[in-house]
């Protein structure tokens, strides 16, 4: 009985260890597997079949998945990376690039009050809610006055 047949795992060479971490960080970055000429790039190869080579090795030790036989189909089988979570945290300068454009939108419907239009209401509530789901509730509200009075001004 090999180590195949009982389930232990197998410590991978030093090469199988930097191609694992290689599809490991890319997988976490970019959220698919790598394929096999950008494994070859990445890791200075020279021959895709390499790669293949490495691959089938560390298929054949339980190291890595392959759903199917499609593309960028490549699974860490114990992943080390923790993926890259990306959040709605807006940096200063972007929070005032967004509110000076809400802004603008804003004044764009206040001087053109003559054609006031339900969906101009509309645009304006939704431009107010993406600042709420950006966190930025201060922002927000600085806006609700405005937003009622161009409402008011709709219903009359």
């Amino acid at each position: 009985m090999n180590e195949y047949q009982t389930g232990k795992a197998i410590r991978p060479t030093r090469k199988q260890k930097v191609m694992l971490d290689f599809i490991d960080n890319y997988i976490a970055e970019h959220g698919y597997s790598p394929s096999y000429r950008e494994i070859m790039t990445g890791l200075n190869y020279r021959s895709v079949a390499s790669v293949a080579t490495l691959i089938d090795n560390l298929i054949k030790r339980g190291q890595i998945r392959k759903r199917d036989n499609s593309a960028r189909s490549l699974e860490v089988v114990y992943s080390q990376v923790t993926p890259k979570v990306k959040t709605n945290q807006v940096q200063p300068k972007e929070e005032k690039w967004l509110v000076e454009k809400i802004e603008n939108a804003f004044t764009q419907v206040e001087t053109d009050a003559a054609n006031l239009a339900e969906d101009s209401i509309d645009h304006l509530y939704v431009l107010i809610g993406a600042l709420k789901v950006l966190g930025l509730d201060s922002a927000a509200q600085s806006f609700m006055p405005r937003l009622q009075i161009l409402k008011q001004k709709v219903s009359a």
